[in-house]
Formats: structure tokens, sequence, C-alpha cells
């Protein structure tokens, strides 16, 4: 799944193809990420889900990930696996100054960065989805440092593109794969 989104699997695999959970959990927790970054959704208990969503989101990551590493795909089972980590540990650490969150985005924007490039010869939605990821967390890197709640609320918008791109992604792999035909073109 790390180059396309048939639903095919990798012929060395040792079972089934996790990389469209690995994608839904991405996209889901991305647009949680950033509808909350927004502050499109506010009042009692939006902390507690953006909590659950980031640690039921980075658990699915990671277990995808592990899956994918098992199956050959080195691709998709680093990003899974590191992701999975990233929003796990950006979970957990609710409670971080603003220079350790800052520090803690813009280390992660790096490595989202590193998967851009890594997926530069895949497809258009690859590149989006990673692409998206590193502008949403450089910017959030930057307004965490400034304070800059405008530029947080964009960086939200961002996340939750990329997020919709990811979701898209995992849709068309799910439904070309299980309907035999392609009904959402992802190049």
């Amino acid at each position: 799944m790390s180059n396309d989104a048939t639903g095919a699997t990798n012929a060395r695999s040792t079972g089934a193809d996790a990389g469209n959970l690995g994608y839904l959990a991405l996209g889901l927790t991305l647009l949680a990420y950033g509808l909350l970054s927004t502050g499109v959704l506010h009042g009692a208990g939006v902390g507690s889900v953006a909590h659950l969503a980031h640690v039921l989101g980075g658990a699915t990551l990671f277990i995808a990930g592990l899956w994918q590493l098992r199956g050959g795909e080195g691709f998709t089972g680093t990003a899974f696996t590191s992701l999975g980590a990233f929003w796990a540990t950006w979970s957990a650490a609710g409670g971080a100054g603003r220079n350790a969150a800052g520090l803690f985005l813009l280390l992660w924007a790096l490595l989202a960065l590193s998967l851009t490039a890594a997926s530069w010869g895949a497809n258009l939605l690859s590149r989006a989805v990673y692409g998206l990821l590193t502008v949403s967390l450089l910017l959030s890197a930057v307004a965490t440092f400034g304070g800059y709640g405008g530029l947080g609320k964009a960086a939200g918008w961002v996340a939750a593109v990329s997020g919709l791109a990811a979701w898209y992604w995992a849709t068309s792999g799910l439904s070309n794969g299980s309907w035999g035909k392609v009904s959402l073109p992802v190049r």
C-alpha cells in the first residue's frame, strides 16, 4: 500500500495489508487534531475527546505500522509507527511548556519532511498527505513558540485537509479493492 491504493497485498506479505487501516487512523486523527486546533469545536469535554482521539489514533497507527513492517512495507511501516508514537506522546505531554511543545512539533515536522521526500515518487495523494502534514506541524511549531493563536488555527485547517486526503486515500483503497474496479481515483 505504500505506493498505491489498490487494496492489493505485498507479495512478500505474511498477512493482510494494514495500509488502509493506517491511513484511516492517520486521516481521522489529523481531522480531529485539525478541527480541534481551529477552535471550531469547543466547550466541555473537547479536551477529553482530543486526548482520546490522539491516544486511539496513535495506538492504531503504531499497530498498523508494525503490521506493515512485518509485511515488508518499509515506507508505510516507518510512517505509521513513527506517527503513532507522535500522536500517543503528544497526548501524554498535554502539560508541556510552550518551548518544549514547540520543539517537539518542530522535530516531528522534520520527520514529516523526511516522509514527504520519501513519498515524492509515489502518487499525488501521498505527497499531499505528508506535505500538508509537514506544513501543519511547522506552522503549529511556530505558533506554539510565538503564542500566535491565528497561526495555530491556520495550522489546524492544514492538518484537517491533510486528514481528509489520508481518509480519501484509505477509502479509495478499501472501495477499489472490494468493488474490483477503480471507483475512487488516486492518481
